[in-house]
């Protein structure tokens, strides 16, 4: 398929209630803070997460957008598959000597697995399949305010061995906690290069299931942690050359997110005590807006 031609950017809205949007392991799965400020944050491998949950289950039997990145999957042996479809064995983290089918392997690569030719990836671990660099890039999303998370204690009718009911005489309760934050709605940026899509082959049709994935992922991510997950804004700049006719940051500038009410005094608990707003008038010539959201 052609790559596609235009350079774009786009600021994507999410929020959460009464849930926890990405928990930090190495806080006990808290909903993740930037210290200094409270504000929420969610990593840009959480957001890919979801992305490639949905391709997986929007595509399950088109062999050109399987998932390199799978859950629980061995990834040299994803690498070998490129190796035997070109009638190849691989040789222990070397590619062929020969530019050619070296190129081959990894082109084959990012012909059959969606989330190579969209988001790159290091293939040279073990079976060498050369490395991505990939066209979708996503930054970091932090709240728009600062969110407080709870911690809620939660009971389990049963317990999980004889000695603790024996312990417990029968009554065979099990204590635990819960993290969640009331509120948060979360912005996130994101880049789609059109020179780095000609070297992956990311078409139009990688883009426009790419669009697709981000405003419905959640509708497929449901869980006792993220029960109220939406997406509520995917707002798209579309430059007119694959060079692209501004830089990024002047068109995230001109999306602004205030208070609905500005003298309102009570935290937000939901999406309309925002007001998003785009300043067309700062959009630079060459730069198309869409609001898909």
């Amino acid at each position: 398929m052609t790559a596609i031609a235009h350079r774009y950017e786009f600021v994507y809205l999410f929020d959460i209630t009464n849930g926890n949007p990405n928990g930090d392991p190495d806080a006990g799965n808290l909903p993740r803070l930037d210290p200094e400020t409270n504000r929420g944050l969610v990593t840009d491998v959480c957001l890919k997460r979801k992305i490639r949950n949905f391709v997986s289950l929007d595509k399950p039997t088109d062999e050109r957008y399987a998932i390199y990145m799978q859950e629980k999957a061995v990834l040299n042996n994803q690498h070998r598959k490129a190796y035997d479809a070109q009638s190849l064995k691989p040789e222990d983290k070397k590619l062929p000597k020969e530019e050619e089918k070296a190129r081959a392997i990894t082109q084959w690569m990012c012909n059959n697995f969606f989330d190579v030719r969209t988001f790159g990836a290091v293939m040279t671990t073990g079976v060498n399949a050369g490395q991505v660099r990939g066209p979708v890039q996503m930054a970091f999303a932090t709240s728009i305010d600062p969110v407080v998370p709870l911690e809620i204690s939660i009971t389990r009718m049963a317990v999980t061995t004889e000695k603790e009911a024996e312990a417990q005489s029968g009554d065979n309760r099990t204590m635990g906690r819960k993290h969640i934050i009331p509120y948060g709605l979360y912005r996130a940026h994101g880049f789609v290069s059109a020179k780095l899509a000609e070297r992956t082959g990311f078409s139009d049709a990688d883009l426009e299931l790419f669009w697709r994935a981000l405003i419905n992922m959640f509708e497929h991510d449901r869980s006792a942690a993220r029960g109220e997950m939406a997406a509520r804004k995917l707002i798209v700049f579309e430059h007119e050359s694959a060079m692209g006719n501004a830089p990024a940051h002047v068109l995230f500038d001109a999306v602004r997110i205030t208070p609905a009410q500005a003298d309102a005094d009570s935290a937000p608990r939901r999406f309309a005590d925002y007001r998003v707003e785009i300043d067309r008038a700062a959009i630079p010539s060459g730069v198309a807006v869409r609001e898909l959201i």
